[in-house]
């Protein structure tokens, strides 16, 4: 018995909204079915993997009423819910590297990129509303066919 895949990876924000937008609209990831939960949030799914519990679980947090939050998973002190912690970054497998570097250049988002020595890889690194490190990794040729390797 053995791992087989990630299954999801969560993130507590107090801005389900900015985290929802840039999910959907900067990463492409489509909202979908999600568990009535005692709590606010959102799960995102790539195309395709709808068989699955989605790629990245938003729980957003109730100020008003936290109680179901606290009784599901327990507190975190807000101060708590920025960056990644011990975990350093999430990172995918993606392609279409021009047209991200488009929309993270019109949305003003910043970003760095390089090129992995012998893995045919260029990787480009963003942070989330909640100053999550995101890679995104693309296949060499493309960052070859824009002149950036």
């Amino acid at each position: 018995m053995g791992l087989r895949k990630l299954g999801h990876y969560s993130i507590r924000t107090m801005d389900l909204e900015a985290s929802r937008t840039f999910y959907t609209e900067v990463l492409e990831l489509k909202e979908g079915f999600r568990p009535p939960f005692k709590f606010p949030g959102i799960w995102l799914y790539r195309g395709g993997d709808e068989a699955d519990f989605g790629v990245v679980h938003i729980i957003g947090i109730d100020a008003n009423d936290p109680a179901g939050l606290l009784a599901y998973l327990g507190d975190k002190s807000p101060e708590s819910l920025q960056g990644t912690g011990a975990i350093d970054h999430v990172a995918f497998l993606a392609d279409g590297l021009a047209e991200m570097r488009n929309k993270l250049e019109s949305r003003s988002i910043p970003f760095t990129e390089r090129t992995v020595p012998s893995l045919g890889l260029h990787q480009v690194f963003i942070l989330d509303p909640s100053g999550v490190t995101i890679e995104l990794n693309y296949a060499h040729q493309e960052a070859v066919a824009l002149g950036l390797a």
